[in-house]
């Protein structure tokens, strides 16, 4: 996981379940401010999480300016997610980081 000081790249899997749920809002945040384009989530609850992620980014919709392209992966093994998030196009970084919270 990148730490505090470190961007994220603008691809990244969350390897679900979380450890720290309290971590997901400042993880968003985060990936907000570092540019982040895809967010992939996989394992078990990714669409509920994935909802959680879209609502931590677009709250009421007025800041259009916040947006990142959230994706859910349920019942998918770590090696499909993380290989459409390798072939997902971005204006970022071409790395995919794996994340656990």
């Amino acid at each position: 996981m990148s730490s505090i000081g470190t961007p994220y790249p603008a691809k990244v899997v969350l390897i679900l379940p979380l450890k720290h749920p309290e971590r997901l809002a400042p993880f968003v945040e985060k990936c907000l401010i570092d540019g982040v384009e895809l967010i992939a989530v996989v394992g078990d609850g990714c669409v509920e999480i994935e909802d959680q992620i879209d609502d931590l980014v677009f709250g009421d919709g007025s800041d259009a300016d916040r947006f990142i392209t959230t994706s859910s992966h349920p019942s998918e093994p770590l090696a499909d997610a993380l290989n459409m998030a390798e072939v997902w196009f971005t204006d970022g970084e071409n790395r995919v980081e794996l994340v656990s919270l």
